[in-house]
């Protein structure tokens, strides 16, 4: 029989590659529930979660914790409003939380418009207990400019790259007689 050659990564390694595979397949999974040109689920559900939140304090209701789900119509597809002709995601939201003292917080509605963490429209109501604390067709600051995206460069010369090393390991079986 002849010699077999297996060629392994260091744990630290085949760590790094499935971390990779991992993030590669989230980002995949999150651009499928992105509708082309309409609304994604998450970020209306983050988006509302954050300002319903923002609102509700406003209003002197101390929470504690919101969590937020939303859900397109029609599956993830567009629905056609007749009046204005154009194609227009509208998403179902439900949330819900409690407050300091441990009263029940619920926030419901339809958002027909998201705006990049800023802002939400449509028609929601959120009641805490059973006494409705606001009724509003926009949540957040939809004027807001958007955030900037700068990231910091590492540390290092002006232009310089960063050293990538890859260690192989051979190893090598052989039988004997």
């Amino acid at each position: 029989m002849g010699a077999r050659r297996y060629v392994t990564l260091p744990l630290r390694h085949r760590r790094a590659l499935a971390a990779l595979g991992l993030a590669g397949a989230a980002a995949v999974g999150a651009a499928a529930c992105d509708p082309v040109g309409g609304m994604s689920s998450v970020t209306v559900s983050v988006t509302t979660d954050k300002v319903a939140t923002s609102k509700l304090e406003h209003d002197g209701v101390k929470v504690r914790y919101l969590t937020c789900t939303a859900k397109i119509d029609g599956g993830g597809t567009s629905t056609r409003t007749p009046s204005a002709g154009s194609t227009r995601s509208v998403a179902t939201v439900d949330c819900r939380g409690r407050t300091d003292d441990n009263k029940k917080i619920n926030v419901t509605g339809k958002v027909t418009e998201e705006r990049e963490d800023r802002c939400v429209r449509g028609d929601l109501t959120a009641k805490v207990a059973d006494r409705t604390v606001f009724h509003a067709s926009v949540l957040g600051d939809c004027n807001a400019p958007l955030p900037t995206k700068n990231t910091p460069r590492p540390p290092g010369k002006p232009g310089s790259r960063p050293t990538v090393t890859v260690t192989v390991t051979v190893t090598e079986s052989f039988q004997g007689k």
